[in-house]
Order: C-alpha cells, then structure tokens, then sequence
C-alpha cells in the first residue's frame, strides 16, 4: 500500500491527485506519474564454508543484518548494479578472469518482491539475489563504507537467525540458500 505522496499535482498545481494501482493521476490536466518498482540486488558471497553478511548503520534496519547489495541506478543492469554496490560498501569485487562476464561470476538464485519503507514511502522493489564464490576471502579483505555499515560479519548459513535480518525478501534468500547448501 502506498500513503499519500502527493497532494498537488506536479503539473497544473491543482489539489485532488488520485492514486490507482501503480500510479498518480490528475483529473484536471491528465498528468500521470507511475510508482513502478524499483530494481534492487542482493548477494551471498561465499567465503569458503561462511557468507558475508553486513550490521546495517542506516534506518530501515538499522543495527539489523544485510547482504551486500542495494538498487540498481538508472542506465544499469543488476549485474553492474550489484558490482558497483560491492564496491562500494566493501571496496571489493570479485575476480574477473579475462574473457569471463559477471554472468559467469554472478548466479542468480532467487527472486522476491519487497516492501522498502523510506522515509515514510513505501516502495516496491523486486530484489534479485546472486551468489559469489570467493575462496580464502576473509574480514581483512573487506573495507566497510563508513555511515551506511557498521560492521560485517562472517558467517555459517546455519548460525544466522532469521528474526536478525533487516529485510522479509533477504530472510527468504537466507532460507533458500540453506536449502541448497
């Protein structure tokens, strides 16, 4: 459900915009906004028996644990996305050996829709999942970006509570990923 984003339409300025489904209307000029869903990404990298997991420094979730991961930004696909996303809240990639794409490195497991309250807003995402092999891997290697992760952790799919996720759609990655390890 999405709360009241407008009052005013953005066009004609005049009150009594509608919202329907997925988005805005105005019946006095006709201007239509659309609330589409959002891309987003999520990765379990895998650290030899271990998964990398983040301690969220940022509301929604503050304090709560989070895959490495977040939207995808105009003009990307979810690969480039979740590339660009590692390196910046872990200031690491995974190796890329020549002549091999991201969907070589890249294995998308599971997929799920998302409600991402921000600030009041609730968004729709659909949040796609990916799983990274990266052997030998350790806390050393990681750098997290200072505000947005307050810390990362190492560990086993076993040992992660669900209730300690930040978000529905990553307690349900977590859980499809147990199944399959």
């Amino acid at each position: 459900m999405i709360i009241a984003m407008f009052q005013y339409c953005p066009s004609c300025g005049k009150k009594g915009i509608r919202f329907k489904k997925n988005k805005f209307e105005c019946p006095s000029c006709g201007f239509v906004y659309y609330h589409n869903t959002a891309a987003a990404t999520g990765c379990i990298i895998q650290a030899d028996e271990k998964i990398v997991l983040l301690v969220r420094g940022r509301e929604p979730g503050r304090g709560k644990l989070d895959l490495p991961g977040g939207f995808v930004d105009p003009g990307e696909g979810l690969l480039e996305g979740l590339l660009r996303e590692l390196r910046e809240e872990l200031s690491w990639e995974p190796r890329i050996l020549p002549g091999q794409n991201l969907s070589d490195v890249f294995k998308l497991f599971a997929s799920f829709p998302n409600i991402y309250l921000y600030k009041n807003i609730p968004y729709n995402t659909c949040d796609a999942y990916f799983t990274v092999s990266a052997p030998g891997l350790s806390e050393k290697d990681l750098k997290a970006e200072a505000g947005e992760i307050t810390g990362i952790r190492f560990l086993r799919p076993g040992e992660i509570d669900p209730n300690d996720m930040a978000f529905g759609s990553t307690r349900r990655a977590i859980e499809v990923f147990r199944k399959f390890t």
